[in-house]
């Protein structure tokens, strides 16, 4: 069980945290915690990943297209994707599910 993942946590100086719950060799699970009015710094990733947000309002952009996110989107991106949340008004709160786990591919 995993009690805190999805949960809001307080973000460090930059308005950004993530924290792990699982990582297993095809498998890692995380919670991404923006506040509002933070700016997403994240680079592509070598893994593809799947968003569930749990809460908070923001607009995300993955490739070429833009789409407003709250509580219960859910959305694939594919591994080296360029992407990010901004335009954050309310906090936000994202469960990130990495597949494989998050740094086992090499670029």
């Amino acid at each position: 069980m995993f009690e805190a993942a999805g949960r809001w946590f307080t973000p460090d100086d930059t308005g950004a945290s993530y924290e792990e719950h699982l990582s297993v060799p095809d498998l890692s699970l995380g919670t991404y915690c923006l506040a509002a009015g933070a700016t997403d710094t994240q680079t592509p990733h070598d893994e593809d990943e799947v968003y569930v947000v749990t809460s908070g309002r923001a607009k995300f952009t993955g490739g070429d297209r833009t789409v407003d996110v709250s509580a219960g989107s859910t959305f694939f991106v594919p591994a080296r994707e360029e992407h990010r949340f901004h335009d954050i008004t309310e906090d936000l709160t994202v469960l990130v599910f990495f597949g494989p786990a998050e740094g086992t591919r090499s670029s």
